[in-house]
Formats: structure tokens, sequence, C-alpha cells
């Protein structure tokens, strides 16, 4: 009798990060609720894409939905936001979110952001998604291919002392939510964030960096050069 297949080292990944986020969807709803106008990352970030009235946003990792008010405010009611998350638990909070709003414009998938389940959007959003990402620089090429503006927040290690001994506090606690390893969580999340925003020059051309929160937080906003 022959072995059975391997899990790939991608679904191996995939699955690794379903079980983290999925046991901390309670805690991550609450988390970012409360925390949703400190510094001015969110306001910033949806600034960034530039979406009037009509607008298709999609927001790859949207986790219980704490941008998805203000995404559905920026496109108007005849625009239309679509959630993206590979896990469960969190979609669950978002529908949850949605129905008690009654919002017909907003849908959520189920689905891997590595491999987009849209065809095209005017706008793509991902908050503190991509260091999850073990080759960010192909994802984030992949989501230039859907949309002319693509704008992405991460934390980096880019501020005073003080605030990025606080960051490196916060990826010590929370190891499973940086995918990282201890000794060099900090250096992976710089490198990460850094190959993001290679992938928006070389894909779109025109990149706009702002940073919030004692510079430890950076939002890349790449445009398309026409």
């Amino acid at each position: 009798m022959s072995d059975p297949p391997r899990e790939s080292t991608q679904t191996a990944h995939a699955r690794r990060i379903q079980a983290d986020y999925g046991r901390w969807a309670a805690i991550y709803d609450w988390f970012a609720r409360a925390t949703s106008s400190v510094g001015g990352v969110r306001s910033g970030s949806i600034s960034a894409l530039g979406l009037s009235d009509g607008d298709t946003v999609v927001e790859f990792g949207c986790g219980p939905g704490p941008n998805l008010p203000a995404l559905r405010e920026a496109v108007g009611p005849s625009g239309h936001v679509v959630g993206v998350d590979i896990t469960r638990p969190m979609l669950t909070r978002a529908r949850a979110l949605v129905t008690r709003r009654g919002w017909e414009n907003v849908s959520l998938v189920h689905g891997d952001a590595t491999a987009p389940p849209v065809r095209e959007a005017d706008a793509v959003l991902a908050t503190f998604v991509t260091s999850l990402f073990p080759d960010p620089y192909a994802v984030v090429s992949g989501w230039c291919d859907l949309a002319d503006t693509v704008v992405l927040a991460n934390f980096v290690p880019q501020g005073n002392r003080a605030a990025n001994a606080a960051l490196w506090l916060f990826t010590q606690l929370n190891p499973p939510l940086f995918d990282s390893v201890r000794r060099d969580t900090l250096g992976q999340l710089d490198r990460r964030t850094g190959a993001t925003r290679r992938a928006l020059v070389d894909k779109l051309g025109r990149v706009e960096t702002d940073r919030y929160v004692f510079g430890i937080v950076s939002v890349n906003a790449g445009y398309r050069e026409q």
C-alpha cells in the first residue's frame, strides 16, 4: 500500500494560520473594534484607497469586519465591499455584523488571499495581513493584477526605541499572529513589509508611504501609473 500524499507546505501553513486565528477570533474582534481609531491607521488606510461612490473594494484578511463600516461608507450604497478571510470563526463574526446592520452591498467570502477568489476590483486593502505570508512579494504582486490601487498597513520596527521595544514585546506575546519565530520576529516583519512595498513599486509604479503610531505602523499605497 502506498503512503498517503503529504500535505503541501503551503496548505499546511494555511491550516496553521486558520487554527491560530480561529482560536483568537473573539479576542481579536474585541481588540480590533476597541482600537479602530487609535493612531489614525484605519482612517488613513481607507483614505489612501481613494474610493468613490459605486466602486468595488476588496479587503483581504477582513477578520471580524472592523474595517467594513468605513469601507461601506466610502463606496456608498451603490458600491460593493468584498471581505475575504481564510478563518471561518472570523467570518462568522463578520457575517453577524453584516446581518445586524442589514448591509446588502457587503459580500463575505471564505478564501485564501494567496489565491484570490475575486477577478477584479477598483481597490484592494489589507491591514496587518501580509506579515503572515512566507512570500509576501508574490502574494501582493497577484493583488496588483486585480486593481489599480492597493493599500497595505503593516507593523514595522522603524519607530523610536521605546516604540520598537513595545512592538517586540507584542510579537513575543503573540508569535503565531505574526507567523514568526521568537528570535527574529522584528527582522522578519521588516523583511516582509519591505517585500510588499517592492511588489507595489514593481507592479503599480507609484507608491506613497505614511507612518503611524510612533513609526511602528507603515501604510504603503500603490497606484498604477497610466
